[in-house]
């Protein structure tokens, strides 16, 4: 037997029954969308297994797909076997490799914008379409799956395959990009690619949905410290060049990194200058002049740096002036810019995570 022949029987013995395919589909696209939010939201390097899952399960539905498409590809193909869902099944098809197609762009390190949008931005855009696409044309064909479907031994094996086919793809491919020294190669484990340089134009100036407020006027710049703490303070811009210094690194999820100096004042400092807290403090939220937010507990938040400066330069409006917050091993978008209040509170806030839906729209 033939080597292509002995490669596809293997591939067809791999290849799960046409319904578990369809579920499959869905599940992996659930999953992957899932996993690529929540990736939003870890930027320390012990978080890279949750990258690895993401970027096999985007292989996995590679290989779902490619099985789906050779069978239904005659009702593509075919005008007369055209029906009213055909045209969702397309536009499905087109979000499918349009997120497939900007992410595999996106980690051999092309780097292009797409207006405000950088390719990755648009591989997110994808994938987020992709998941109500996907329910939708399921739902155009709804057929629950049978226990022969998913029979459990050939089933995991399945799987198991597919995964750690993606994951070991995954791993070639950084070996290409390091072999051929491809501008991929120097992403961070997040997929970030570097921006290098000091100070404010080292960096794009990026902003979380749609906020965009007018400059800030320093003279009549006022940041309020209150909540659970015994003397509330209000205090100028002038009063937060407190001088303190830390280098941290910036991960946007727009997809690049920056490392930089930091000047500007502690909030642990912050805090001790409005008196005692509150035996119930637990948690700092920081709040921008467009009312988004977001909230530290109050260890890690007094560690944090209200910054004024950024590689010995004051900061400029579009990087938060006159001040924003800087949170190590946090991603850029709880990064707040144009911090206005900060208040020491006794409980989560889960509203912040609607606010960064809404936030800047009038």
């Amino acid at each position: 037997m033939a080597v292509t022949d002995r490669f596809r029987t293997a591939l067809d013995r791999l290849e799960p029954p046409p319904r578990a395919v369809d579920w499959s589909l869905f599940a992996f696209v659930v999953a992957e969308a899932v996993t690529g939010l929540v990736s939003f939201t870890v930027g320390v390097p012990e978080g890279w297994p949750l990258f690895w899952l993401h970027r096999a399960l985007g292989l996995g539905i590679v290989a779902l797909l490619g099985w789906k498409l050779a069978r239904v590809r005659r009702r593509l193909t075919d005008p007369d076997l055209w029906q009213r869902s055909t045209a969702l099944s397309v536009l499905t098809l087109v979000a499918a490799l349009g997120a497939i197609g900007t992410g595999v762009a996106w980690v051999f390190g092309l780097d292009v914008r797409l207006s405000y949008w950088t390719l990755l931005s648009v591989h997110v855009g994808f994938g987020l379409a992709l998941v109500p696409l996907v329910a939708a044309h399921a739902a155009t064909r709804f057929r629950l799956p049978r226990r022969v479907d998913f029979e459990r031994r050939r089933t995991a094996v399945r799987y198991f395959a597919l995964l750690a086919a993606g994951g070991a793809t995954y791993r070639l491919q950084q070996g290409v990009n390091d072999a051929l020294d491809t501008a991929g190669a120097d992403r961070r484990f997040t997929g970030s690619q570097p921006r290098e340089g000091e100070g404010n134009g080292a960096f794009p100036i990026t902003s979380w949905v749609a906020d965009d407020p007018d400059p800030i006027d320093r003279d009549d710049y006022r940041l309020t410290v209150e909540g659970l703490v015994s003397d509330p303070v209000e205090l100028t811009a002038d009063e937060l060049g407190a001088g303190h210094e830390t280098e941290a690194l910036l991960d946007c999820t727009s997809g690049w990194y920056t490392v930089q100096e930091w000047g500007g004042i502690r909030v642990g400092d912050l805090l001790d200058g409005a008196g005692d807290l509150d035996d119930d403090a637990a948690y700092v939220r920081f709040t921008s002049v467009t009312g988004y937010r977001w909230s530290l507990p109050i260890g890690e938040a007094e560690n944090a740096l209200l910054a004024t400066h950024v590689g010995g330069e004051r900061l400029s409006h579009g990087h938060g002036a006159p001040a924003r917050l800087v949170a190590p091993d946090r991603r850029g978008f709880q990064w707040v810019k144009w911090v206005t209040r900060v208040e020491v509170r006794s409980e989560y806030d889960l509203g912040q995570w609607v606010v960064t839906l809404v936030s800047g729209f009038d």
